[in-house]
This record gives structure tokens, sequence and C-alpha cells, in this order.
């Protein structure tokens, strides 16, 4: 389903919108993937989604985007159905479902978060060239606008899908796994966009598997196996129980579980 334009929907005001779960329920396949979700996600906060292989992280964010099918709830931006409103989101998949093989340069990737603004036949404005500039010189890539994409780093391409995104201009930036592969210093170069994008009022949500040091960046953490085992701030998360009943008996984690 094409998404509504913004004229064919109430207008809710940037950065005062909440992403609210209702009783979502998600089956992959023949097995129960996600069970009865409720949770709400407000502006101007870096949320993490933690939980063990399996737990249904990208699940979650995916059936929240409407592109996984779901048996029962909803997911509502302001006033309407997120799903129809996905020219507010930006998206970036994990790696891995990336097709680094395709003959694209740098500038050709972040050009494409211009094409909903711009449309498919039309085009690119001087400003859009220019968001997209900008969008490379942020994460450090403006020197590597005319590589290929599979020419680069897993680190660099990770910064150039992360400048596609900011091309964008969402209000909502999804990311599924974004720290897979990368070094240190992309690692810093994207929280501290993170951290920027939640500061201007953005909402960003932001799948992960690191029970390490980074977990401390995260403003609300989502902990999820299949079912909602906790959410909010850090401190009211990560309790021993909590992360018992997530991971098991045996895990290992950064800093004080309470």
């Amino acid at each position: 389903m094409a998404p509504r334009s913004r004229r064919s929907r109430p207008s809710t005001p940037q950065g005062t919108a909440q992403i609210t779960v209702d009783h979502l329920t998600v089956n992959y396949r023949d097995t129960q993937a996600l069970r009865n979700i409720n949770l709400t996600v407000r502006p101007g906060r870096l949320v993490g989604i933690f939980g063990p292989n399996g737990a249904g992280k990208s699940t979650l964010m995916k059936a929240m985007l409407g592109l996984l099918p779901v048996v029962t709830g909803r997911v509502v931006y302001g006033d309407d159905l997120l799903s129809h409103q996905l020219d507010r989101v930006a998206y970036v998949p994990q790696r891995s479902q990336i097709d680094w093989t395709f003959p694209a340069t740098v500038w050709d990737v972040v050009m494409m978060g211009r094409v909903k603004q711009t449309g498919w036949l039309n085009r690119f404005s001087v400003t859009s060239r220019q968001i997209a500039k900008d969008a490379l010189d942020r994460v450090g890539m403006l020197e590597y606008k005319d590589r290929p994409i599979g020419a680069l780093s897993g680190g660099q391409q990770q910064r150039v899908f992360l400048a596609r995104a900011l091309a964008q201009e969402a209000e909502i930036f999804c990311f599924d796994e974004p720290f897979v592969g990368v070094d240190q210093k992309t690692e810093a170069v994207i929280f501290q966009i993170f951290h920027e994008l939640a500061k201007a009022g953005k909402t960003v949500l932001v799948v992960n598997h690191d029970l390490g040091e980074s977990i401390t960046n995260f403003d609300q953490i989502i902990l999820l196996n299949k079912e909602l085992i906790a959410t909010g701030p850090r401190e009211w998360v990560l309790t021993r129980d909590n992360m018992t009943r997530a991971y098991g008996g045996h895990i290992g984690f950064f800093g004080h579980v309470a």
C-alpha cells in the first residue's frame, strides 16, 4: 500500500507525536514471533530494542513499519497508523539484507534518500544535492562520494546508510543492528548522531544485541523475548529479574544490575 500524502491525513506537529504499539501479535511462518506487545515510544529519546537471538527484535521493528503482517494489534503514530506514514520514517535494515554488489556509488545511495521529496521522474534540486552533501559530511564520508558502495568497509557502508537516512529529513529513524561489523570510531560517530537526532526531537529506534558499555547510550530500553519483558529507563529495565527472564541464568552484562 502506498503511503498517504501529508495532505490526506491530520497534521501532527513534529516532535510531539508518540508511537503507540497496541496488543501487537506477529507470527513468523507457523511460529508465534511476538505476543501481545504493548508499549509507547515518545520523541526525543534514543530507544534500544534488546533481547536474545530469536527474541523478535527485528520482527518488532518491521511489524511496526507494516513490513510484516500482524495477527492482532496496531501501531499508531499521532492520529494514524504508522504504516500509513512511511514518508516520515527513515529505515536502515541489517547489513546482511543489503545487496552490496549493486552498482551504485556512495553519492547514488545517499541521493536515494531524496527520492520521495523529489519524485521518481524529476531531477534532484540544488537543495536536495546540498542536503545530501551535508549528510555525507556529517558522517565523515564526503570524500568517498564517488566510490562504489561495495568497495567500502563495513563501518564505512553503515555511515553511508546513516547519511541516506539523514538526507530523508525524517521524523522517525529506525536502525536494525547498525553496529554489527563496525569499528569503534564508526560506532562513536553513529551514537553521536543518534543523540543529536534525539535532542532535536526525533524518534530514534535501534535494534541492538550488545549488552556492553554501549547500552548506557540509550534513554529507553525495550527488553523482549517474544513478549515484552520490560520497557522504560535503563535503571528500571536492567534488573536481575528482568535480565533472567529475557536471557536465562547465564549472561554477561556491563555495569550494575539491580
